[in-house]
Formats: structure tokens, sequence, C-alpha cells
């Protein structure tokens, strides 16, 4: 058994949830902890930084193999 406190107005958010759906609150917290749980287990490296891959992106795919010779050709150009 877990005993919690919450602020009313989050209360207020799972009370109004529990009614919409025809569910006790203990029944939903339940079941929203089940699945936040399952999917903190299941997320893998690419799922946890989606959101953040490709999200500044050059449009270049050969940063990685080419990045002393851009940065050369950018120094270069930078000192004209």
């Amino acid at each position: 058994m877990i005993t919690l406190r919450l602020d009313p107005k989050l209360e207020q958010k799972i009370s109004h949830t529990a009614k919409n759906l025809g569910l006790s609150k203990s029944e939903l917290v339940r079941k929203s902890l089940v699945e936040y749980i399952s999917k903190l287990e299941k997320q893998n490296a690419w799922e946890a930084g989606q959101d953040l891959f490709g999200r500044y992106s050059s449009g270049r795919d050969d940063l990685s193999s080419n990045r002393k010779e851009l940065l050369k050709k950018k120094l270069v150009t930078k000192r004209k």
C-alpha cells in the first residue's frame, strides 16, 4: 500500500479524469503507473533522444566523416 500527497489541482484532475472514464481514482492511478513503468522499461536510446535527433540538422550527411576538412575550409574562408 502506498500513501501519497498530491497538490489540489492534480487531485482534482485525477478525480475528474477517473469520473469521465468510469474508474475509481485508485484504479486510474494504478493503470497510469503500470503504463508509465512499462514505457520506461521499453525505452531504448533512440526513443529517449528521438525528439532531439536531427533537430539542428545542417542537411549534410558527411559531418562526422569529413569534419576536419570542413573545419579547415571554414577557417580559411573566415580568415579571408
